[in-house]
């Protein structure tokens, strides 16, 4: 059985896991929490499962964490997220791609998705007109970049742009499929959080 102190507990340390002030909380891990609900252990395992990967570096599945957040347009988890990464090392131009490489690829995946959802012929041979210069030689490493594209696509629902970045993971830039399932299971967990803490 969950005690209400093991509760509060366990919420306090996702609170400092992401240094983040309980005033500033809204969401519904809120409830969570107050009802004495065992979905706030998962909450925080799943937070240190995202954060500690097997095949991704800490800074990595920070800035994936990052993306994810700034996708979400959850503006409590892009201060915590970007935090740490500023204290994993991150650069301020690397921190910068990162919110380049979310709104590439959301101006992408609506394109994309839009494509493959009609299949005609006519949208699929007329030119996308989308400048996309950053995709060329990346602050982040193209593995990395590529990394957060696959993210962000999988989190949009983009199934063509998914396809492509994971194919240049594998085929261009050395990547591999545990790397690649890492940084989406990141953002998966991150959007989940992001549903109950804003």
């Amino acid at each position: 059985m969950t005690t209400t102190s093991s509760v509060n507990e366990t919420y306090a340390s996702i609170m400092a896991i992401l240094d983040i002030q309980d005033k500033n909380v809204k969401g519904g891990i809120m409830e969570v929490a107050e009802t004495n609900h065992r979905y706030i252990k998962d909450l925080k395992l799943n937070l240190g499962y995202a954060l500690e990967c097997d095949h991704l570096t800490k800074k990595e599945a920070i800035l994936l964490a990052l993306a994810t957040a700034a996708n979400d347009k959850n503006q409590l988890l892009v201060e915590a997220f970007g935090k740490m990464a500023l204290e994993s090392e991150t650069t301020e131009t690397e921190l910068a791609e990162v919110f380049a490489c979310v709104s590439l690829m959301n101006t992408n995946n609506i394109l994309y998705r839009f494509r493959h959802f009609t299949k005609k012929e006519y949208y699929e041979q007329t030119p996308a007109k989308i400048k996309m210069s950053i995709m060329m030689n990346p602050v982040l490493g193209h593995e990395l970049f590529e990394l957060i594209s696959v993210a962000v696509s999988a989190l949009n629902g983009c199934e063509m742009c998914v396809n492509a970045h994971e194919n240049s993971l594998l085929t261009k830039y050395g990547s591999s499929q545990a790397r690649i399932y890492d940084a989406v299971r990141v953002a998966a967990i991150i959007k989940g959080i992001s549903n109950a803490l804003y």
